[in-house]
């Protein structure tokens, strides 16, 4: 598109994450516009699994976090073989989530990231029902092959959108603010205006 950028209408199949089930067919379009900034994404899809079910399935994941003795702890997930503790799963679960978003804003037409590892994440303990984790995320930058860390810090509380911030250790312009979208569900990143970490 002249003086706006390219535009793409795309077509796809989604999975489920964990079971690897399908999860229903999206229609899309994505402008990358000439100047730098994230893409505009518009996006429809109809799911297989009810929304009944994808409720019960983040509560069970809430429940599962809220539930624990002590704050949630962790390094290396998945570690050097590929393997996540079941503990950690849904820790995991909640990164590729918020990370999800992190990659949506530093994405360009050129440049496309993946989620390598958990480095390390920590549980805050709050006094209200969201539940809160610090994490460092290794992103995987393709075709470059760089590894970058960012700092992301994630609330969440089914029903509620996934709330992120994060800052990558490449970025000279401070903090930047997740990306949003509809779902109530982990599996729906969505901003939150706020102070630096």
């Amino acid at each position: 598109i002249p003086e706006s950028g390219h535009k793409y209408y795309l077509q796809f199949s989604t999975r489920d994450y964990r079971t690897g089930e399908d999860a229903g067919n999206c229609l899309a379009t994505v402008l990358y516009p000439k100047k730098k900034s994230p893409p505009v994404v518009n996006i429809k899809c109809s799911h297989t699994k009810e929304k009944k079910e994808i409720q019960e399935e983040d509560n069970r994941i809430y429940q599962m976090i809220r539930h624990q003795s002590k704050p949630i702890t962790g390094n290396n997930i998945p570690d050097s073989y590929g393997h996540i503790e079941p503990a950690l799963e849904p820790v995991w679960a909640l990164a590729v989530a918020g990370s999800s978003s992190i990659m949506w804003q530093k994405s360009t037409e050129t440049f496309r990231y993946s989620l390598a590892q958990v480095k390390s994440v920590r549980q805050w303990i709050r006094k209200d029902d969201f539940i809160e984790f610090d994490y460092t995320v290794l992103l995987h930058e393709i075709p470059t092959q760089e590894i970058i860390s960012c700092h992301m810090r994630l609330m969440w509380l089914p029903g509620h959108p996934l709330k992120v911030k994060h800052f990558c250790g490449s970025e000279s312009r401070g903090l930047d603010e997740g990306s949003g979208a509809e779902s109530g569900s982990a599996a729906g990143p969505l901003a939150e205006k706020g102070p630096k970490f």
